[in-house]
């Protein structure tokens, strides 16, 4: 794991592989954890707003419960970025099939079950 973390920060280490790709490709990997980022900051810019803006909700304690969940999504998809960009960048230059990842779809499936729950929480303060 730290050897992992450790190549994040080293650019000698990724370069040392493979040949330099077309820039092109390097950009768009770029662009890419770019936006993953901009997810990461959403969903932690989230959960701050909903521990200081939600009003108590009729469940005790689910307020603190989405924000922590929402800052702590927002972590992993900040870390998730990061490994994900390394692994894409070193296999352009290495040649290879880009690595495949079930995160997007776990990710998607995080979000709309939350936001079902939301939903479920917002229908029982207004009939209850």
């Amino acid at each position: 794991m730290w050897e992992t973390i450790r190549r994040w920060f080293d650019p000698r280490e990724l370069r040392s592989v493979g040949s330099t790709p077309d820039y092109r490709f390097s950009l768009a990997n770029e662009r890419t954890f770019l936006a993953w980022l901009r997810t990461g900051l959403a969903l932690i810019a989230g959960g701050l707003a909903a521990a200081q803006f939600l009003p108590p909700l009729p469940l005790a304690h689910l307020r603190e419960v989405i924000a922590v969940a929402l800052l702590l999504l927002g972590a992993a998809v900040a870390v998730r970025a990061v490994d994900h960009w390394a692994r894409t960048e070193r296999a352009i230059r290495l040649g290879e099939e880009l690595p495949a990842s079930r995160f997007p779809a776990m990710l998607a499936l995080v979000v709309a079950l939350g936001a079902l729950l939301l939903v479920a929480a917002v229908l029982a303060r207004g009939l209850g």
